[in-house]
């Protein structure tokens, strides 16, 4: 039996839970979501919890039963909690600002990026004085919100020569020398 897949899923209070025909529905304060899960795993809603279960023993079977496990966890948890992802601008002038649903980013091309981010994603902006700008990415969908970020970060990826770019915050990236270390 799948370890992840054979644990049960509680549901928090605020948290409304409605399955029907393979398809999970979840609303909660944060927003709803729903999920179309595989007919060979059946879910099922005992009081305060889901449970998961596969038909068989097969390898596909149990990939699914823990995939769908996690993915409504995650829904769960986004519902209820939500989720939150911040990008960091390092290099020199580059800036971020938004407008609404509108980011707009100097990235050292000589045009301004603008970015239109989906209605289910809040973004928020910071510039203080000496440090990098910082994009602040809120979400209920954490698929949603994980491939904006990957978007936004692939416009100008970190380089590992002097680190410029856009990175997560946090994210500890690999170095190289450059020429002058070979001279030595």
């Amino acid at each position: 039996m799948s370890r992840i897949g054979k644990l049960p899923i509680i549901i928090p209070l605020g948290v409304e839970v409605k399955i029907s025909n393979n398809i999970v529905n979840i609303k909660g304060k944060k927003g709803s979501l729903s999920q179309i899960v595989d007919p060979s795993i059946s879910v099922v809603l005992e009081g305060s919890s889901i449970l998961l279960d596969r038909k068989s023993d097969n390898k596909r079977e149990r990939a699914m039963h823990g995939l769908y496990r996690s993915l409504i966890a995650n829904m769960i948890h986004g519902v209820s909690v939500g989720y939150t992802i911040q990008q960091e601008l390092s290099g020199v002038g580059y800036r971020a600002t938004n407008q609404g649903q509108l980011l707009d980013m100097v990235l050292g091309f000589s045009h301004h990026v603008v970015f239109d981010l989906p209605p289910e994603i809040k973004i928020t902006t910071k510039a203080e004085r000496g440090q990098n700008p910082t994009i602040i990415l809120e979400s209920h969908d954490k698929q949603l919100l994980g491939q904006v970020a990957a978007k936004i970060r692939s416009l100008r990826p970190p380089e590992p020569y002097k680190g410029k770019g856009i990175k997560f915050t946090g994210e500890i990236l690999r170095r190289k020398a450059g020429k002058s270390a070979a001279k030595k």
